[in-house]
């Protein structure tokens, strides 16, 4: 199989027995890899009797065929269980080299099934894999553990994925970690491989990945190349990371600020990417292959002092800064650190923090309940003890740890929590671009902004050769539906191949990487059915889960219009999209499923 390294290690963590199998060449046409294949492999095992925090959920971390390859940003990993934050399907992808090294170690996945006996950790080095003991890991932070592990495997070239204190205590929003500070953050990986009692993972080796046609490979790889130097966002996020792009959507209401309850406030304009540069950035970090580099290295001094750390990204400044009223972007990385350091997912904790302060507020939670904690609009201070105690289950952090909600549905208070299916809602506000609120309401894993992107198309980045057009951001409408369905195809596909979601190059370009991998003569018109696939086959497997068409909807805190005259916003028309959104689709009204007609054209499973 062209394209793949045609081994999948099947890890009994009961036994410590170990098989590998080849990959199914039929799957991999129809789902060709990442998070689409690890569905389809994982469709049979699952249903609403599996414990995501029980041994006989599998865990399955996966790559794509461009990934390990010259192809740039294709340096990704899928890691895919079912969710213990949501409870439906659990997905979650990170940077760094991991995904590489692991096809550079002789395979494309690992599929991991039981739970072990006492921590272990999984070394595989050019198709040698072993398990070892890791109980003198146990405890340690994120990057205690790679840098242990690579000092005990005495192997430079040797990528780690971990948890830390966060996973081993089961925090239903805990992250895999790797390579420093990449994070498979959403939907509770890290607290599945808690469950399972395994530490790490580290890979590496010499694996070479046998291509269709070298020399048309290499080509479109160098024109992919020149164009991402051309492309104006391209040299946008290279300059000043994820997080410039605070400077220009704040003007857009794009920004959440007071846990989305407020429009424009314009000290947020202090977390962005030009503050960053001028106070606290020391470099930059890039993923395998990568020519953009939109991954920050800081120091922070006074308060936070704190030598040589991550970022923070977009989301990260955002949900520990304007979202409980802090323009602070020390304070802001500084949390985004520990997060880093315990292994939790920053949105989700960061949303979770602040809707304590607005139940603060609003008289729903005081100072006693959390554990005399002063939650105060504008002061970061309580978020460090917070984050502490969320990561160890401590005090209220036991609460928090489950999400929010979990807290909202223990006041009683659902309804005025930002998250869609358990899954908090991500730094982009669907009132600033209506196609998001059908991305959040209808996304396999609840509320992500990268399963559709739609803030960045109608910013100015279409598809034209896919039909992906740019739309007026405020407008509900068929044709909104349409391009939503569209770009959400798109990006399944990309979690397929996998690709970064800031490489945008011609569809063309990904047409014929893909091809010259495989040697499958795919054509343009191929691209969106191979997404769609892979996105109907994952809302089937909710489907399994109890998701119904009821599920689809955004909280009532996210469909009250912004009290805010200086930013023009609107409230997404929920009724009318979703409507519009399932004809095209081919769901059923009732059952939110795909109907037959779709599922036979698709080829899914009966």
């Amino acid at each position: 199989m062209n394209g793949y390294m045609d081994k999948v290690l099947i890890v009994d963590l009961d036994t410590g027995q170990m098989s590998t199998e080849h990959v199914d060449p039929t799957h991999a046409r129809q789902y060709i890899g990442g998070a689409g294949l690890a569905c389809r492999c994982l469709y049979e095992t699952l249903d609403v009797n599996t414990d995501p925090l029980g041994p006989e959920n599998p865990l399955m971390f996966v790559t794509g065929p461009l990934v390990g390859t010259d192809a740039p940003l294709c340096g990704r990993y899928e890691v895919c269980a079912r969710s213990p934050l949501t409870g439906l399907w659990g997905e979650s992808n990170s940077g760094g080299r991991f995904g590489p090294y692991l096809r550079f170690s002789g395979y494309d996945a690992v599929l991991l099934r039981g739970r072990a006996e006492h921590p272990v950790y999984l070394s595989i080095w050019d198709g040698h894999a072993e398990l070892r003991d890791a109980r003198g890991l146990w405890g340690k932070d994120s990057y205690a553990t790679q840098e242990a592990i690579r000092s005990e495997l005495k192997q430079d070239a040797v990528s780690v994925a971990c948890i830390g204190p966060a996973g081993e205590n089961l925090v239903k929003y805990a992250a895999v970690m790797n390579d420093w500070g990449r994070a498979a953050g959403r939907t509770g990986m890290g607290a599945v491989m808690g469950s399972k009692n395994l530490k790490a993972i580290a890979v590496g080796g010499h694996g070479r990945i046998t291509l269709a046609d070298e020399s048309a490979f290499k080509a479109t790889v160098h024109q992919t190349i020149d164009w991402i130097k051309e492309d104006v966002k391209a040299q946008f996020l290279a300059a000043g990371g994820t997080a410039s792009a605070t400077d220009t959507t704040m003007w857009l209401g794009d920004v959440p600020n007071r846990y989305f309850a407020q429009g424009l406030w314009e000290p947020c304009s202090d977390l962005g990417g030009g503050t960053m540069a001028e106070t606290i950035l020391t470099g930059k970090k890039a993923c395998y292959r990568c020519t953009i580099g939109c991954g920050r290295v800081t120091r922070i001094q006074g308060k936070y002092a704190t030598e040589a750390i991550d970022g923070p990204e977009y989301e990260t400044a955002i949900g520990f800064g304007s979202l409980i009223l802090s323009n602070d972007l020390s304070a802001a990385a500084y949390a985004g650190h520990l997060c880093n350091v315990y292994g939790l997912d920053t949105i989700s904790a960061s949303s979770t923090i602040a809707f304590c302060y607005h139940l603060y507020e609003q008289g729903l939670l005081s100072a006693a309940d959390v554990d005399g904690l002063e939650l105060k609009w504008g002061n970061a201070d309580p978020v460090m003890a917070l984050i502490e105690k969320i990561a160890h289950r401590s005090g209220f952090g036991a609460v928090l740890a489950e999400g929010s909600r979990a807290l909202a549905r223990k006041l009683n208070v659902e309804e005025w929590a930002a998250q869609v299916n358990g899954l908090e809602v991500p730094m982009h506000d669907p009132r600033a671009f209506v196609g998001m609120g059908l991305v959040y309401a209808t996304a396999p894993r609840g509320a992500c902004h990268n399963q559709g992107d739609m803030f960045l198309v109608d910013l100015g980045a279409p598809v034209p050769e896919l039909g992906i057009e740019l739309g007026d951001r405020l407008e509900s409408s068929a044709e909104k539906a349409l391009m939503t369905s569209r770009v959400m195809d798109w990006r399944a596909l990309y979690n397929s191949l996998i690709m970064c979601v800031f490489c945008n190059p011609p569809a063309s370009h990904v047409l014929d990487l893909l091809n010259a991998a495989t040697g499958w003569g795919l054509e343009l018109a191929d691209l969106l059915p191979l997404g769609e696939r892979a996105f109907d086959l994952k809302r089937m497997l909710n489907g399994k889960f109890g998701l119904t068409a009821e599920h689809d909807r955004l909280p009532k805190l996210l469909l009250q219009p912004l009290p805010d005259e200086q930013v023009e916003t609107r409230v997404p028309d929920m009724g009318l999209l979703l409507k519009e959104f399932y004809k095209l689709r081919g769901w059923e009204p009732d059952s939110g499923m795909p109907d037959a007609e779709t599922r036979l054209r698709l080829g899914l499973p009966g």
